[in-house]
């Protein structure tokens, strides 16, 4: 159901969407830890399940996100270093899709890569 509610992932099918919900992981964040760090190589995509993180690009915030949010496409869509540090404000759970798996998942949805660089052009235009 947190999968289906993410618009990016509109166009996959549902045997697409059971498949990619069978690869998540489940892991814990607890509060004040670092997820992602600004500069990192990138090596997963995260949805947040439960919990609070804040987005900060340079040591400022940018955004604070919450259940059914999603990060770290930006990395893996462009094979560059992570654009932002995320940091869990509270205790919470995320799913994560390694990034070889995401990058399966983003050449076998039709409409799904455009939608994804649709996502990291309006990730870039906030910053």
């Amino acid at each position: 159901e947190l999968l289906r509610a993410i618009p990016i992932f509109a166009p996959l099918s549902p045997p697409v969407l059971e498949g990619l919900a069978a690869r998540l992981v489940r892991v814990h964040a607890a509060a004040g830890e670092a997820i992602v760090r600004e500069g990192e190589v990138g090596d997963r995509f995260y949805v947040i399940v439960a919990g609070e993180v804040e987005v900060s690009i340079d040591g400022g915030t940018q955004a604070t996100q919450g259940p059914g949010a999603h990060f770290g496409e930006i990395a893996l869509l462009r094979d560059v270093p992570r654009t932002a540090t995320v940091t869990a404000t509270s205790d919470g759970s995320l799913f994560v899709l390694e990034a070889d798996e995401f990058r399966d998942l983003v050449s076998a949805g039709p409409g799904l890569s455009t939608r994804m660089l649709d996502l990291y052009r309006g990730a870039l235009s906030r910053t």
